[in-house]
């Protein structure tokens, strides 16, 4: 008896597979590896796929559909297409590219997929976006009206950036454009904004400086690092942008107020270039396709001020000796509201942020600039413009009357008090305060040290006197002659108490 149990198990089991209702049958569409290119590949075998369609490779491999031709699919790989062999199966998804979203990235390192690469914990995938959308309609869209502080004088006075604006940081290499972005990062510590740094086709040991600024900074918590490296492929560094931006926009739908830093969209062009000639798109000005235009203008399209919140893009670009006509610059400066130009010549003078008020606009920031600093700072351009023409005539010998003397050294005070050290972003008063007491001469004829003590006792005093100044601009009111007196008066003391103290 014993030994017919296992025959009557069996036979339970068969019967019991027998009347089961049979399983739903499941379509898949499956096409073949053609040819592989670096970073791409030509399936065959899809006819109904779709463009920006997520194909499957196997092994945790995707790709997406760029190219629609016949009988054959060109496929932009995201991550390494070592391990994809001629022939191989590929799969269709039915999906488009996606990435988790929400308040639990802040704080974490992602790549251009939104997976961790700080090795946390896994993120949920609760809620999963779309990195491609529509950018808002007009009738979603508010003025821009608030600034954005960005804790540089030379660009909160000058150059103002508002929540919901555009602005384009463009200047050759090493020339301090991730460190105005670092610094715009740190400014926004108490402020609320939430921020997001895209470092795109940047080395390794960029990417960890900045990283550890923010962290040194305490802004870790209120910022999200998407990072595409330039080890990586091609596909992730054009994904990248897209899906710090889809995460802005659920930010941004919450309420919030979100910065947005893509460093740098001439990577991103260049990984784009690659693509497209990989896949054997014509190319044009440049080898750069020809709808890369578009490529820009949709990504950055979908910053702005919105009726929930707002989202403030600053993107940054690199020029080669100087040049600002050349193909990506141009399409750049066309799409955004404006742009912060960093100068080689101004490097050379030591002149740190090295932003070019002659060359640098903001075309929408000054509506959003509070009325005390559009008070102190309306003639700043005029002013420099005057002495570094007049600069250049002294270079030649001439002799030069009392005024004109006066005049240069007016601009030379007024240059040394806009130099700022890296990662000491400046409130909005203490700016005010010092850029007024070098206006009105109060650092004339001092040399580069002295100046930069006389900053320090300056912003020392404003401390201490409390939150009057800091009051009045945040109230947007005018600077009346009563307040510019009280602050002059104010920077006078504590001039004269350095230069009366022990150690002066």
């Amino acid at each position: 008896m014993p030994n017919d149990m296992p025959l009557r198990t069996t036979d339970d089991l068969l019967q019991t597979l027998l009347d089961a209702p049979p399983p739903e049958p499941e379509v898949c569409e499956i096409g073949q590896v053609a040819e592989i290119g670096d970073g791409i590949v030509i399936v065959t075998g899809l006819a109904r796929a779709l463009v920006d369609e997520l194909l499957d490779f196997g092994g945790g491999l995707s790709g997406i559909v760029f190219d629609l031709e016949q009988g054959r699919l060109g496929v932009v790989m995201l991550g390494p297409s070592g391990g994809v062999v001629p022939g191989a199966d590929v799969r269709r998804t039915g999906k488009v590219v996606s990435v988790p979203v929400g308040q639990p990235l802040l704080g974490r390192v992602v790549d251009g997929l939104g997976r961790p690469r700080d090795g946390g914990a896994p993120l949920s995938l609760d809620r999963l976006h779309p990195i491609e959308s529509a950018a808002p309609p007009i009738l979603d869209r508010a003025p821009v009206t608030r600034p954005l502080a960005t804790g540089l004088k030379a660009i909160d006075a000058a150059v103002p950036v508002g929540l919901g604006q555009r602005e384009l940081i463009i200047g050759d290499r090493q020339t301090g454009k991730t460190s105005i972005a670092i610094d715009t990062i740190l400014n926004q510590k108490n402020t609320g904004v939430l921020c997001l740094y895209c470092a795109i086709g940047q080395r390794g040991d960029a990417v960890a400086k900045v990283l550890g600024a923010i962290r040194e900074g305490g802004m870790l918590d209120q910022c999200i690092m998407v990072v595409a490296g330039d080890e990586e492929a091609p596909g992730l560094s054009y994904v990248a942008p897209y899906a710090a931006m889809t995460m802005a926009e659920a930010l941004a739908t919450e309420g919030h107020d979100v910065l947005v830093v893509l460093d740098d969209l001439t990577h991103h062009a260049h990984s784009y270039r690659e693509l497209s000639l990989l896949l054997r798109r014509p190319p044009g000005r440049e080898a750069f396709p020809g709808d890369i235009f578009f490529v820009h203008a949709r990504l950055l399209e979908r910053a702005g001020q919105f009726k929930s919140g707002s989202i403030t893009a600053l993107p940054v670009v690199e020029t080669q000796a100087e040049n600002l006509s050349a193909y990506i610059p141009t399409n750049l400066i066309s799409i955004t509201d404006g742009q912060i130009y960093l100068s080689p010549r101004l490097v050379r003078k030591n002149q740190f942020p090295a932003v070019d008020l002659g060359v640098s606009v903001s075309r929408v920031g000054g509506k959003a600039q509070n009325r005390a600093f559009r008070d102190v700072a309306g003639n700043l351009r005029v002013t420099l413009s005057q002495f570094e023409e007049l600069e250049e005539f002294a270079r030649f010998g001439t002799r030069l009357d009392a005024d004109t003397r006066k005049r240069l050294a007016r601009g030379a005070a007024v240059r040394r008090a806009l130099r700022q050290a890296e990662r000491d972003p400046m409130p909005a008063d203490e700016q005010l305060c010092v850029l007024l007491a070098a206006m009105e001469g109060l650092l004339d004829d001092k040399a580069e040290a002295e100046t930069v003590a006389a900053m320090v006792r300056i912003r020392a005093a404003v401390r201490a006197d409390g939150p009057m100044t800091r009051d009045l601009i945040l109230a947007g009111k005018r600077l009346e002659e009563a307040d510019r007196a009280r602050i002059l008066d104010q920077a006078r003391t504590a001039l004269a108490g350095g230069d009366n103290g022990p150690n002066s």
